[in-house]
């Protein structure tokens, strides 16, 4: 196996009384995509919420580990700061601006990476000129990556809704993060849809990216999946290969049922 990219070790989130994750490990080496599974409820979207920058963790550790540099310890961190060190994200509920086309969309997600300041945009300097510029050339590349270039000047809203789905992709991969994170990518869409995601989520690999999903579909999730992580309760209740995940029969009855035929 190779290094991590990053490294949870005994995470826990506490609302109140209630403690909604316990003591999670969980790490996604480089090139990986690892899948994290369970009914709705098991504490999937609170972790990715801990990892983010959304919630701070009530004890426990999570790591980042940029492709050169030292690794950063992500608790406290906002969740832009979080971004800005090379872990990006999608929602299970799509956050697009709707009202804006789908090429200034993905041009938001190159915020972090912009460093015009209010002068330069005001003055319109040469460097700010070229700067953005960098960032339209830079957000048509990933609309082509993702299969919307012929979208650029559509309204997020007039999209179909796996094109949505791929514009929030689009929008992640702006920020350029060596760790691509997504929730739920496939709710919602149709066979063919999600078809189309399984092979953009493979070449987002290829590319490089390492890639973490919360996924329902378990067709979707055994053929992209070098690793699976199960969670029920808040716990991890199992790790492995899709083959063993799969096989394992307390995974079997609670979470795929008797005919795994997938």
């Amino acid at each position: 196996m190779s290094e991590p990219v990053l490294k949870v070790d005994n995470l826990s989130m506490d609302f109140g009384g209630i403690r909604a994750m316990s003591e999670l490990d969980l790490e996604v080496c480089k090139g990986e995509i690892v899948a994290l599974i369970g009914p709705n409820g098991a504490g999937k979207t609170t972790f990715f919420n801990c990892v983010t920058g959304i919630y701070n963790p009530t004890g426990g550790d999570v790591h980042l580990h940029p492709p050169s540099g030292e690794p950063v310890r992500l608790n406290g961190l906002k969740p832009n700061k979080v971004t800005e060190q090379g872990m990006a994200r999608t929602f299970q509920n799509i956050r697009l601006f709707q009202n804006m086309t789908v090429l200034e969309n993905v041009m938001i997600g190159r915020h972090c990476r912009t460093r015009s300041y209010i002068a330069g945009a005001v003055f319109k300097t040469k460097a700010t000129r070229r700067e953005e510029q960098e960032t339209v050339d830079k957000s048509y590349h990933i609309l082509e990556q993702v299969g919307l270039a012929d979208a650029v000047n559509d309204f997020a809203q007039n999209l179909s809704y796996g094109a949505q789905r791929r514009l929030e992709i689009a929008r992640a991969l702006a920020t350029d993060p060596f760790l691509l994170l997504l929730d739920e990518p496939a709710a919602g869409m149709n066979p063919q849809e999600t078809s189309e995601l399984d092979e953009l989520i493979k070449r987002i690999r290829d590319g490089g990216l390492s890639i973490l999903l919360i996924e329902h579909d378990m067709k979707l999730v055994m053929s992209l999946s070098d690793r699976i992580f199960v969670m029920d309760y808040g716990k991890k209740i199992a790790q492995g290969t899709p083959e063993e995940i799969s096989a394992n029969p307390v995974v079997i009855k609670a979470y795929l049922g008797e005919d795994i035929d997938a």
